[in-house]
């Protein structure tokens, strides 16, 4: 039996969403089902990675995407406070940064989840189902069947699809079905999120601020204007009933600014939680987003991590979708995601550690008592830690580790072509594997030119280039050329030792890439 559909997609949050459009557009069949036929109303994520929107651009929507961010305002910080809110350190954000789009920009997550949808709804071979629920699936001889419920009509339906992708948050019914272990991480304590829409005659300025206060940990949040978001930890012994009332809420909202100057949208109480999926996939089902992962909210980067999951998964299912690469390509995938999601989640439980720190520092300094240990402090904002490379997967295994290694993001400025056209340096690169490459075009041989065309990809000198904004890779200053995957992440660089010719063909061999009339 032929299955209906590439690739089924379970969960359409924007993790799910975003899968569907990208998967659409790299050629799939796809079905996403949801139980819910309305996206969430409320906030929860607030915050994008430039990473995320350069992957739209790849589609053709980054500047749609980008116009739903915040802009930089007059004022804006980031960083570690004391209880007084004295600064303790951080940093002022700059527009631009290595992906040629706003390094961190805060958005209205309702806004995010009903453009992702409707962008979704809107592509011809993505068949979307809210208001279905998938109670069951099962491996079948080509692919996986699912067992659902129209839950309008209470009717029973099957669907069959090559693979099943699993973007269906933290309690993941396709990772328990699976019997998946979950890793604890060794980070769980609650805590109260609220979120505030600004009223005239508010108080509250565009200032970021982890609040190192011995008494309560805190985290104020500058989301998209007119919102604000508070994270305040529940202390040992209160009861989460009491502390979650409204009157304590607005008790806590006053001492920042004063009544009458907000409005509350919700108030929540979450256990923020560290852990991993002991498996990314089984076969033909995979995971991707909470379902794999999740860490505490600190550095924003729990939705990120899911997006850069199925923005990995969508050019490597392209190439299979397209015949030229065989499925064990897909063993990449979490060779890839897991140990960067890692990175990311031990980041986040750094910060929360490094909180708490500051606080017990203080509260020694209140009682005269001699400062807790040193601390690494590396984790704190604009300490000097950047987002992690891939150390694995399809990346050139001798370069890893190096001083400037491969597995990080290629820069993307915005250049000037020798036509006057000013565009950003990606739109120059296409959608596939790319050589960038100064001075002489680089020797390609056969087999390397079977397989940049078989990936769509292309050679791009940057010569007759001009930056007017953001900044070369630095790989350039020292390297002849730098092969770029589709996803922008750098496969490797040229060396007297290692060609391009080297380069593309061990990347052949790693993706089991299928050129045209070779085995």
């Amino acid at each position: 039996m032929t299955p209906d559909y590439d690739i089924a997609i379970l969960g359409l949050g924007p993790v799910g969403s975003a899968a569907a459009v990208l998967l659409a557009r790299a050629g799939l069949k796809v079905i996403a089902f949801d139980r819910d036929k309305e996206v969430y109303l409320l906030p929860r994520a607030v915050n994008m990675d430039g990473e995320i929107i350069r992957g739209f651009q790849a589609l053709g929507l980054g500047d749609e995407l980008n116009a739903m961010m915040q802009r930089l305002r007059e004022g804006e910080w980031v960083g570690f406070v004391n209880s007084r809110r004295e600064v303790i350190f951080g940093f002022e954000p700059s527009a631009g940064g290595v992906n040629g789009w706003d390094t961190n920009a805060f958005f209205d997550q309702p806004d995010i989840d009903g453009w992702l949808r409707n962008r979704a709804a809107a592509e011809a071979d993505v068949d979307m189902r809210t208001g279905y629920e998938v109670s069951a699936f099962s491996e079948v001889e080509e692919g996986v069947e699912l067992q659902t419920t129209n839950l309008d009509t209470n009717q029973r339906e099957s669907f069959s699809a090559q693979y099943l992708l699993g973007c269906d948050g933290a309690s993941s019914l396709v990772r328990r079905s699976l019997g998946i272990s979950w890793q604890s991480l060794g980070y769980d304590q609650d805590w109260l999120v609220v979120d505030i829409e600004l009223k005239s005659g508010h108080t509250l300025g565009p200032r970021t601020m982890q609040v190192c206060d011995p008494d309560r940990l805190a985290t104020y949040v500058a989301t998209r204007d007119p919102y604000r978001r508070w994270e305040f930890r529940l202390n040992d012994g209160e009861d989460p009933e009491a502390f979650c009332a409204e009157a304590n809420v607005r008790e806590l909202i006053e001492q920042w600014t004063p009544p009458g100057t907000y409005s509350l949208r919700r108030s929540a109480l979450y256990t923020f939680h560290a852990a991993v999926a002991g498996s990314w996939r089984a076969g033909r089902v995979l995971l991707a987003g909470d379902a794999a992962h999740q860490t505490p909210p600190f550095l924003g980067q729990g939705m990120n991590a899911g997006m850069r999951d199925v923005l990995n998964l969508a050019w490597k299912f392209k190439l299979i979708k397209q015949g030229k690469a065989t499925e064990a390509l897909l063993d990449s995938y979490q060779a890839e995601r897991d140990a960067h999601a890692r990175d990311l989640v031990d980041w986040a439980v750094n910060i929360g550690k490094l909180m708490e720190f500051f606080a017990a520092t203080e509260q020694a300094e209140r009682d005269g008592n001699p400062p807790p240990p040193p601390m690494d402090q590396s984790s704190g904002y604009g300490q000097g830690r950047t987002v992690p490379p891939l150390r694995d997967g399809v990346i050139c295994h001798q370069q890893v580790g190096l001083e400037r290694p491969c597995g990080f993001l290629f820069s993307q400025p915005d250049v000037l072509t020798s036509a006057g056209e000013r565009v950003r340096l990606d739109d120059l690169l296409g959608n596939g594997f790319a050589v960038v490459h100064r001075g002489q075009v680089p020797a390609i041989d056969d087999i390397s030119t079977e397989l940049l065309a078989a990936t769509g990809g292309r050679l791009v000198g940057i010569d007759e280039l001009e930056v007017v904004r953001g900044q070369w890779d630095r790989l350039l200053d020292e390297h002849d050329a730098v092969v770029v995957r589709p996803d922008r992440y750098v496969y490797g660089f040229t060396t007297e030792q290692i060609s391009v010719n080297d380069l593309l063909h061990d990347a052949a061999q790693q993706m089991s890439l299928i050129p045209a009339n070779r085995s």
